[in-house]
């Protein structure tokens, strides 16, 4: 049995379903929400890397690179915010965090 591009591309909507339902189930503590982004982006990157594969081009592995890139600033950047919210508030839950509204 070999693997098609339709295996990789459903493994792939299987995942960002799953980040979906991660989002929309926990909306209270936001470290389980960035790791469900996360998710999310590497479900694309997977896609990605299936349809430059099967086409033969170099076009979406490099894209994909560019991405992982953009997502570890995000997540440094997310993890830096978290810790300074825990610091002042002593708590990660989203609902807590409610000094923005106007």
């Amino acid at each position: 049995m070999t693997l098609t591009l339709g295996h990789f591309l459903s493994l792939g909507a299987m995942l960002f379903a799953l980040s979906v339902i991660g989002i929309f189930l926990n909306r209270k503590n936001l470290i389980v929400l960035l790791m469900a982004i996360e998710l999310m982006l590497l479900a694309v990157n997977m896609n990605f890397v299936a349809f430059s594969y099967y086409l033969g081009d170099m076009h979406g592995q490099v894209f994909v690179f560019f991405i992982l890139t953009v997502a570890a600033a995000e997540s440094a950047i997310g993890l830096a915010i978290l810790v300074l919210l825990f610091r002042n508030k002593t708590s990660i839950n989203a609902e807590d965090l409610n000094t923005l509204k106007g």
